[in-house]
């Protein structure tokens, strides 16, 4: 059976946690307690006022009868009665929330030959989903895709894994990002490449930044490549090769190229502007 459109305020906007619904505002509440207030006053008035009860009994009873029907019976019935039009606001700015666009990365390898991309951004766009940048990179077995998505608030990580998989894509990834991910790697390289100009021995930090990945402690080196799998391997100028890992994601030869290049301006300006301390070197975090 469809439920009825004062239920759907209970559903859309209980808390996932608690079960309880947002406070409405305090004007619509007192509005919904004196709609529901001034009948009972009214009724329990005539049927007192006229009784040959003594004064002070009469305001008694009233006082009690009253308030144990407000409190049990009118507010209880009205805040169910009145849900809907209660919670009006809350339900309009959670719709519109569930409504705005949501930015995610997806990485996915595809077929190198005619219509695959063709094939998943049709199948992106039967959810509304839409293509804000893609960056293609030649791997072994075709062509590995990132993507930025912009899709609607209500589209989960599930249902875009779904689509790219309907698509023709294999080994699919998918996370939220941010307006950031719009920055593409050249230009984050370039602001790097700037940052490594002012300071070299910010070399580890630049890369873990660029490649959004940890840098590998090298006392637990094997134990911690063997767990991740996916790590990056750059030479030093000063103290041998530091090794970046990032868990699931594994790195593009773009993103290897460009970790490389910072590697090399940072020894570049090594040569040129006097060594660097060993320790200088190190995640100040």
């Amino acid at each position: 059976m469809k439920p009825s459109k004062r239920n759907i305020p209970a559903v859309d906007l209980s808390c996932e946690v608690c079960g309880m619904m947002p406070e409405p505002p305090k004007g619509r509440l007192t509005l919904a307690n004196v709609a529901a207030m001034l009948p009972i006053e009214l009724i329990v008035h005539a049927l007192v006022v006229d009784t040959p009860l003594p004064y002070a009994a009469k305001v008694l009873v009233l006082t009690v009868t009253a308030t144990v029907l407000v409190i049990w019976v009118a507010e209880p019935s009205a805040a169910r009665v009145l849900r809907g039009w209660l919670h009006a606001p809350a339900v309009r700015h959670r719709r519109r929330l569930a409504a705005a666009p949501a930015l995610w990365r997806a990485r996915a390898v595809l077929r190198d030959q005619p219509g695959s991309l063709e094939r998943v951004t049709r199948a992106l766009a039967r959810m509304n989903a839409n293509i804000l940048s893609i960056h293609v990179h030649q791997v072994p077995g075709g062509v590995l895709d990132e993507f930025v998505l912009s899709a609607p608030g209500s589209v989960r990580e599930a249902e875009l894994l779904g689509a790219l998989h309907d698509g023709g894509a294999s080994a699919v990834h998918v996370w939220p990002t941010t307006a950031l991910a719009m920055a593409d790697g050249q230009t984050r390289a370039l602001s790097l490449a700037a940052r490594l100009a002012h300071a070299p021995d910010e070399l580890p930090l630049a890369v873990a930044e660029l490649l959004r990945a940890r840098i590998l402690d090298p006392a637990r080196s094997a134990l911690e490549k063997h767990e991740t799998g996916d790590s990056l391997k750059i030479p030093t100028a000063w103290h041998g090769p530091i090794t970046f890992v990032r868990p699931g994601e594994p790195f593009t030869p773009a993103e290897s190229a460009r970790a490389h290049r910072l590697a090399e301006l940072a020894e570049i300006l090594t040569h040129r502007f006097g060594p660097i301390q060993p320790n200088s070197a190190k995640c100040r975090c």
